[in-house]
């Protein structure tokens, strides 16, 4: 994961120094792009340990369509969305109840509502069958970033939209990230939008090539500084491998079981708190 490693080296030396409405200043980017070989292995932060588990099952949150709550997450015991459920800042919309989210990402994923009120686009659904019937189409796009209903997420999209691209068996996809917090969310934006894109990959007979990773606005905050600079002493392992299922043919028939990250090794844990803007 050089990437990621230099990702964090250019947020430290080459951005600036600025504040936030979270109240931690923070080192910040603008426009960082990383590019991830999937034919290399899986991208995984191994210079410190991920908990694939809540990896997984965050994305096959968001691909049932069914995150407007913390309800499947609090299930399975996974604890990513803790401190935005159930916090209130001073800049939030009070109308949320605790564990409510709002029609988030993999709502307007799977859910986006039609203007005229009569029905949704499963934008999953449209990608793929995209991708079998109109490969070479530069319009292969998912969107989260509903602006009718940006007011009703306790949330704003920070990964807003990603595209895929089809050259000849290989597939590949492009996400743009408004604002990646890159000690502690962005690692899981890799390993998930990289899940993603290998799980569609699969159902659509196409091998997983590249996922480029743009992000608008990449920062560290102060309190993630010296974390980070841990972090980047450490040496990084060779990326595992990822097995999914030959048996599964369509997008929302994995399972957790279908999904399996091998040959994960890592450094330590590094434990921080999430900063909740």
């Amino acid at each position: 994961m050089k990437e990621y490693h230099k990702l964090i080296n250019d947020v430290l030396n080459k951005g600036r120094t600025k504040g936030d409405r979270s109240g931690f200043w923070l080192r910040s980017t603008f426009g960082h792009i990383s590019r991830y070989d999937l034919s290399k292995g899986f991208p995984v932060v191994t210079t410190r340990k991920m908990p694939l588990r809540w990896l997984k099952h965050e994305l096959l949150w968001f691909l049932s369509g069914d995150c407007t709550n913390t309800k499947y997450l609090e299930e399975h015991k996974v604890h990513l969305w803790d401190s935005f459920a159930y916090n209130v800042t001073e800049t939030e919309n009070y109308k949320f109840e605790p564990g409510e989210l709002g029609p988030m990402y993999g709502y307007q994923w799977r859910k986006w509502p039609k203007y005229d009120g009569k029905g949704h686009v499963d934008q999953i659904k449209r990608a793929i069958k995209m991708i079998k019937e109109d490969p070479y189409s530069k319009a292969i796009i998912v969107s989260a970033w509903n602006a009718a209903q940006i007011d009703e997420m306790r949330l704003p999209p920070c990964h807003t939209f990603f595209q895929f691209y089809v050259r000849k068996d290989e597939l590949s996809m492009l996400m743009y990230q408004r604002a990646g917090d890159v000690f502690i969310g962005v690692p899981f934006n890799i390993s998930e939008y990289a899940l993603l894109l290998s799980m569609v990959a699969h159902v659509t007979n196409k091998k997983p090539k590249e996922f480029v990773h743009v992000i608008g606005d990449a920062h560290i905050y102060k309190n993630h500084k010296d974390a980070a600079l841990e972090q980047l002493k450490r040496k990084p392992y060779p990326l595992p491998k990822l097995w999914l299922n030959p048996e599964i043919k369509d997008i929302d028939d994995f399972t957790i079981k279908d999904i399996k990250i091998k040959g994960y090794k890592h450094h330590p844990k590094l434990n921080m708190p999430v900063v909740v803007v």
